[in-house]
């Protein structure tokens, strides 16, 4: 669908105004990505959550049964990884038996959330499982409906509706990344600093998260592992390949865009021939030191192909680790990720190359794997290692963990 068509389906799904926000916000993002935009937090919400006044969510234990989930979420978006992996655990959970509601948590007024066209996005969307969940807006004058067995956060901001809930439910939070590093020193940074002395019991993306919580903030933490889905990333090109790819998204400053377009504007000099994908992100109208080809936020269906013509990949993580090492792994690419414990804690591989947040550094390693003598058997090499790799194995951990989270005193 071109941008007519997605501006005429957002403008019947959610009305002008929010057409016109949107298009003033992504004119925004694109000119201006460091400017500080409002705290999306309910006042009353973030009012009513005192946790200087401990509140024993998790010390009765719950009877083994299908339990009532209340998950709170941010709007999710046909291209939001966080989202597409906290659906998947939705999935999980709902596959086991237990019953799920999902909350959208947005108190921002723009854009429009709009129920039905996010599941008609999920639905054309190969990212988003089908689910049986209800899906509801939360509104902080009614809450969270009664008779919950749990209440889950999944961002920072949805931790404080979760604390205020007034029922006897568990309180978990699904913690995907350590959320106050996505600001500068800042009122957000400690906002979303205090959710991990909430009290609430985390289920992590991967285990440094796991023990970051746990050690700094007393935080009880189980963690699921990584994966791929295989579905949809898999090696297919066996020929000598003469492209690389950059994880580029300039408004999400976690992703090291900076460093990365220093890195690529030197391994150009290096290799002008070599043709250097960038995706993630609409890059139309971004200035950068090298050519290259703007594969936007493509679907999750179309990447595979563009995988499969590049022998490296980078992509910075400066919170906790991508999915992406794992993903373009499978199709035989070799990931450059930057060398810090965020990222060296989390994946067992010996095929991942760790680099210093150094551009020239960068550089040269992206040279050394392009011109590696065996590129091409050490693709299938690389590919290889991942088949054995499933999403249905962390999705189960993360069941039983559940599980047994609730049906003990924490």
């Amino acid at each position: 669908m071109g941008i007519i068509g997605r501006g005429l389906q957002t403008v019947r799904g959610e009305g002008v105004r929010s057409t016109l926000w949107r298009a003033a916000h992504f004119a925004d993002g694109r000119f201006n990505p460091m400017r500080r935009k409002p705290t999306d937090l309910y006042p009353s919400d973030a009012i009513a959550a005192d946790w200087t006044v401990p509140r024993h969510f998790n010390a009765v234990a719950f009877p083994e049964r299908p339990y009532d989930v209340a998950w709170l979420i941010s709007p999710p978006s046909r291209t939001s990884g966080g989202h597409q992996n906290a659906f998947r655990f939705m999935e999980f959970l709902e596959r086991a038996g237990h019953r799920l509601t999902i909350y959208l948590y947005q108190a921002s007024s723009q854009p429009a959330v709009d129920i039905e066209g996010i599941r008609a996005m999920m639905a054309t969307s190969s990212a988003y499982p089908e689910l049986r969940a209800e899906i509801r807006r939360y509104d902080p004058t009614v809450g969270i409906a009664p008779g919950m067995d749990v209440v889950m956060s999944s961002d920072w901001q949805t931790a404080y509706p979760a604390f205020r809930y007034e029922g006897s439910a568990k309180r978990f939070s699904f913690v995907q990344d350590f959320e106050p590093w996505f600001y500068p020193a800042s009122s957000e940074y400690v906002l979303a600093e205090n959710t991990y002395r909430f009290g609430f019991h985390g289920f992590s993306a991967g285990r440094w998260l796991a023990g970051k919580v746990a050690d700094d903030y007393g935080m009880s933490c189980d963690h699921f592992d990584y994966s791929v889905d295989k579905q949809h990333y898999s090696h297919v090109n066996d020929a000598p390949r003469t492209e690389i790819l950059f994880y580029a998204r300039p408004p999400t400053p976690r992703r090291g865009w900076e460093i990365g377009e220093l890195a690529l504007t030197e391994f150009h000099r290096l290799r002008p021939d070599v043709t250097i994908n960038l995706v993630g992100w609409d890059m139309a109208g971004y200035e950068t030191g090298f050519p290259f080809v703007n594969r936007s936020a493509m679907d999750i269906s179309e990447l595979n192909a563009v995988y499969n013509r590049c022998a490296a990949g980078l992509v910075l993580s400066l919170t906790d680790m991508s999915l992406l090492p794992l993903e373009i792994m499978a199709a035989g690419v070799v990931p450059v990720v930057n060398d810090s414990p965020n990222t060296t804690g989390v994946l067992d591989t010996d095929h991942i190359e760790y680099v210093p947040l150094a551009p020239a550094a960068i550089a040269r390693r992206l040279v050394e794997i392009v011109e590696r003598p065996d590129a091409v058997e050490h693709s299938r090499t690389i590919a290889a290692s991942i088949t054995a790799v499933d999403w249905s194995d962390p999705g189960q951990g993360f069941v039983d963990r559940f599980e047994a989270a609730m049906q003990r005193s924490i």
